[in-house]
């Protein structure tokens, strides 16, 4: 999957477009105790982020990969 589209959205959640036209919410919540994301859980820091195709990543150094992502990637209410 490559990423075309990132924006934060409410509760640590991120509005994700692909390539291929998948669109869907993926949560962050869940990796937010870990150490390199204990940053993310100021949301001004959440929303410093930037989309490198085949990953996402914030300021603090924090990233995902478009294969997490996708995995789990839940549809968008549309």
């Amino acid at each position: 999957m490559r990423i075309i589209k990132v924006e934060p959205a409410e509760n640590y959640t991120l509005h994700i477009i692909s390539e291929d036209g998948k669109t869907g919410v993926f949560d962050v919540t869940p990796y937010l105790d870990l150490e390199a994301f204990q940053e993310l859980n100021d949301p001004e820091n959440f929303c410093k982020i930037t989309n490198g195709g085949y990953f996402i990543e914030w300021d603090c150094g924090a990233d995902l990969s478009a294969d997490t992502i996708d995995a789990h990637l839940k549809p968008s209410d549309s």
